[in-house]
Parts: structure tokens; sequence; C-alpha cells
């Protein structure tokens, strides 16, 4: 697996500009995700599904008062309809409903997933992610997808510098953070200490 790594580093080096912490935390949070996946989670696309729902219907009221088949004397009260249908049910409903998705269920999470499969003692991952502006600290943390679950296991995170993670050129240095993170997905799978 590592030489499988090393192959992948030579051919394709991830770059940051190490000015911008938005481009490290990009490039951080994706590479965890390919670790993640990697290990036999799969991604949980249901709420990107619930946001591609939402963004559809606000395309279709789009559509239906631009393409209403009467002229404009004729649709004008339909029009006047969907102008106000627009702001209200688009912006300030379903944007509400985003907030209310993003503060309540995703917050720092950057990868949803199901469990492996053939793992029926277990719960999916939530895979979140923090990079304050102005520090080089990066915390990485996972928990389970369903706390309440009696398969859920405690969270574990860790939180490094991210000055050993790339060159001085911005090149991440994969193999270091890959060994990382597959630590501390290690640390969250190991089965707890029972009390004796």
């Amino acid at each position: 697996m590592a030489s499988n790594n090393d192959n992948s580093s030579n051919k394709n080096p991830k770059k940051a500009n190490l000015l911008d912490h938005h481009s490290i935390k990009h490039i951080l949070d994706e590479y965890v995700s390919e670790i993640v996946t990697s290990r036999g989670y799969v991604e949980d696309v249901r709420m990107s599904n619930v946001r591609l729902l939402m963004g559809s219907i606000i395309i279709i009221i789009a559509l239906v008062a631009q393409f209403y088949p009467k002229k404009f004397p004729e649709n004008r009260d339909f029009l006047i309809v969907c102008i106000l249908l627009y702001p209200f049910c688009c912006y300030i409903l379903f944007n509400g409903l985003l907030q209310l998705i993003i503060y309540t269920k995703e917050k720092n999470a950057i990868l949803f997933t199901h469990p492996p499969e053939g793992f029926f003692n277990s719960t999916g991952l939530v895979v979140s992610s923090k990079l304050p502006r102005f520090s080089d600290l990066y915390t990485l943390s996972i928990a389970s997808a369903d706390p309440k679950s009696k398969a859920a296991k405690d969270p574990v995170e860790f939180t490094k510098s991210v000055t050993q993670w790339f060159t001085t050129d911005g090149i991440l240095v994969e193999g270091l953070f890959w060994k990382d993170v597959e630590g501390l997905i290690n640390d969250y799978a190991r089965e707890p200490k029972k009390n004796k």
C-alpha cells in the first residue's frame, strides 16, 4: 500500500499556497476523504442530495416563471405570484433550511460515511476538521455518525501543526499525513478498554 501511495504522490503531488489557509485546509480535507474512503468507508451523500433537491425546486420555480406559455400581458398575475413566491420560498425558507442543516448536522464535517460493509456492530463516521485563521494548528476529529447508537464509539481527534506535512514549496508530504490520519482512524476503530 505504501508503494501505491508513493506512486500517486510522484505522479500528481498536491500543492497548496502556504499563505492561504483555505488552500491548505482544502488539500488536507480532500486527502482525509481519500484516506477514509480507502479504508472501506463509503461516503454518505444524503445531505448533499437534500441540498440538490432544494436547489432543483428553486430552479423549477424560475423555469416555470420564465417559460410560462402565455405572453407578458396575459401572464402578469402569474409572474407577480412567481416574483413574490421566489424571495419567500427560495431565499428565506430554503436558505433558512440550509442554514439549519449546516448549523445542526454538518457543523465542521468534511465527510459523512456509512459503516464499512460486513460490520454490523459499527456506525458510520463523521469526519470534521478545523484550521483557524492565522493558525497553523489543524484539528481532525472522527466521531460516530449516530452518537446515540450502542455501537457508537468515543470521538477521537488530533491537533498538529500543518508545517510538518508541507514542504517549503507547499507540496503535501502525503506519507506523513497518511500515517497520522490512519493512526487516528485506528484509534477510533480500536475496541474500548473494559473496566475490571
